[in-house]
């Protein structure tokens, strides 16, 4: 099986540069890298170019012009352009454990989503990391991490939390998950109707959810580490599309990726 990794970015080619150094060094690494860019200015177009001649891998740089806060819309034109079976999504801020892509391609299921976790690196690691220009890896009693046991890769544990399946929609998270493409294209992928920050994963997993699909947890495996920033706050407007799939069992968006296939 082969797989398409993207990296969801925006202003702010200091944390992908990162993020790109430690695709690098994967165990098993993706056969692609996508970038999806919101709008991002020239600087992140020459970190894109740089490691797209240091790696091995191909890079695509996927970007659109920077209106408000378009994720969904950045999203879905990466998967359209993305060549693979399988896709890995991520954010341009979490750096990945080497095994990363391996146990996110182990854990792989036709009609299953897969939910991983993150490690919340704070303010204090996170300049340190810049200011040195690589990255260091917290200890497991360090107070400038959160979610530590996020920090442990267990596969024999992994193995047994991923035979559970739910449809529990809380927790969704846009920066660490994986799904057969053909399974994203069935629910016509993200909804563009949600053009401001936030709920654009959980709508999209609801309809998932709604066409008859299972969640898998990825824990004690598919570790990253998120580099600190300030969190934004979600749109009311969000939460009242994401109640109207819930409520009314919307199983495919009308403004999605059909467009770009």
């Amino acid at each position: 099986m082969k797989c398409s990794l993207i990296i969801c970015t925006y202003n702010w080619p200091e944390a992908l540069a990162l993020v790109l150094s430690s695709i690098a060094v994967q165990s098993v690494p993706p056969d692609e890298i996508v970038i999806a860019d919101d709008g991002s200015g020239s600087s992140t177009a020459d970190t894109i170019k740089k490691y797209d001649e240091i790696l091995s891998i191909p890079i695509v740089h996927s970007w659109q012009e920077d209106i408000n806060c378009r994720i969904p819309h950045s999203r879905n034109k990466a998967i359209a352009k993305a060549k693979f079976e399988y896709i890995i999504m991520i954010d341009g801020d979490t750096v990945l454990h080497s095994d990363f892509v391996k146990d996110h391609k182990i854990s792989a299921k036709k009609g299953i989503y897969t939910q991983g976790s993150r490690v919340l690196l704070q303010s204090a690691i996170t300049n340190t990391i810049f200011s040195k220009g690589f990255f260091i890896s917290p200890s497991f009693f360090s107070k400038e991490a959160k979610n530590k046991l996020n920090m442990l890769r267990i596969p024999l544990i992994s193995r047994l939390i991923r035979l559970q399946k739910s449809k529990n929609i809380n927790r969704i998270r846009g920066c660490n998950y994986s799904i057969y493409k053909d399974d994203i294209i069935k629910v016509n992928g993200f909804n563009e109707k949600i053009s401001t920050w936030g709920r654009e994963d959980s709508e999209f997993v609801q309809r998932l959810f709604n066409i008859g699909m299972n969640k898998q947890v990825l824990k004690f495996s598919g570790i990253q580490y998120h580099l600190y920033h300030k969190e934004r706050s979600h749109n009311r407007i969000n939460d009242d599309i994401l109640n109207n799939t819930i409520n009314n069992n919307i199983k495919s968006c009308e403004n999605g990726i059909d467009r770009y296939l």
